[in-house]
């Protein structure tokens, strides 16, 4: 490993030159801070942390802040945060991670310290407590989801909305006329956290248009609930024949269920669901799903970052298109049923 004791030998200076010259704690001559830099170069020598921090006023950390609450699917929130976290080492900057729910005041803290020149903020709600804190920020700010007035912010997501319809104009295409959507778990709607309601709005918005009959079931993330929802299902809609989930935990134990109790999937019912692309292509059926493109909203969250960091205007609004991936969990409605 290179040290500062290299650079400064090989550019013929003392090390407190090379640290002032990284500080900016004294003036030294221009020659002399090119020198130094080539030597830098040369050798391949990366300052620590704080001499970088020093010199630019900056402490190159990003906070990533994912208030873990209740309903959150973990394994899908921390593909957001491996693709934030390797993006930002990208622009050789390090990431904070925050779960704790503290809000607004949390913000307010870790701002205040001058820990981190920057802010990722995710599980965001229709009328989200952090966004005025956000708003008045000396510190730039992304948000990956979108609040009901996004005014004033920089935000990126799928587009839900869309993809909930998707999910609907694909099963209707497939002759479905009966259709459920499976959502994610009650506490998810009642803090009206903003993808949840974007899926809802979207598959109601399309089976309206088409025609359909639909409903909408908030399930608890375990395989009991997943049998108690596809109970109620067919009890209360006993012509269903096309099922939507937005539930990664429920999406097997809910194919199960519906089997058990009779209803082959795809013979007899259609499955399309909202999650990542390994998940729905590795179970026992594999479904008929749009992904949830975690690394590129990631890292298309980094981007927008460092640009507003960099001074660089940049889209309020930024989403992404949903893409459905047709597998063998749908087929086109039985004539008999």
């Amino acid at each position: 490993m290179v040290k500062i004791t290299d650079v400064a030998r090989h550019a013929g200076v003392s090390p407190s030159t090379v640290s002032y010259a990284l500080s900016g704690k004294r003036p030294i001559s221009e020659e002399t801070r090119q020198r130094v830099e080539e030597s830098i170069r040369e050798l391949g020598y990366r300052p620590h942390a704080g001499a970088r921090a020093l010199a630019s006023s900056r402490s190159n950390v990003v906070a990533l802040v994912v208030p873990l609450r209740g309903g959150v699917h973990v394994p899908v929130v921390m593909q957001f945060a491996v693709s934030v976290v390797t993006a930002a080492r990208r622009h050789d900057h390090d990431v904070l991670l925050l779960t704790q729910e503290e809000g607004e005041d949390g913000l307010r803290r870790v701002a205040d310290s001058a820990l981190v020149d920057a802010l990722i903020v995710m599980d965001v709600q229709l009328q989200d407590p952090r966004l005025p804190l956000l708003r008045a920020l000396d510190r730039p700010s992304v948000l990956i989801g979108f609040p009901a007035l996004a005014e004033g912010l920089t935000c990126i997501d799928l587009d839900f909305t869309a993809a909930g319809e998707l999910c609907v104009e694909h099963l209707a295409g497939l002759g479905h006329r009966v259709v459920a959507l499976v959502g994610s778990p009650p506490e998810v709607y009642v803090r009206e956290t903003g993808f949840a309601q974007r899926v809802v709005r979207g598959f109601t918005a399309a089976a309206d248009r088409r025609g359909l009959a639909s409903s909408v079931h908030p399930c608890e993330a375990s395989p009991a609930a997943a049998r108690r929802t596809a109970e109620q299902l067919l009890r209360e809609r006993p012509a269903l024949t096309g099922v939507v989930v937005h539930n990664e935990p429920v999406l097997e134990p809910l194919i199960d269920a519906f089997e058990q109790l009779g209803l082959r999937v795809p013979g007899d019912l259609s499955v399309t669901a909202i999650c990542p692309d390994e998940l729905a292509g590795s179970l026992r059926v594999p479904v008929t799903s749009i992904a949830i493109p975690s690394a590129e909203v990631g890292t298309r969250a980094v981007e927008l970052l460092m640009r507003k960091l960099g001074g660089t205007p940049v889209p309020e609004a930024t989403l992404l298109t949903p893409r459905l991936t047709e597998r063998a969990s749908t087929a086109p409605r039985r004539l008999t049923q």
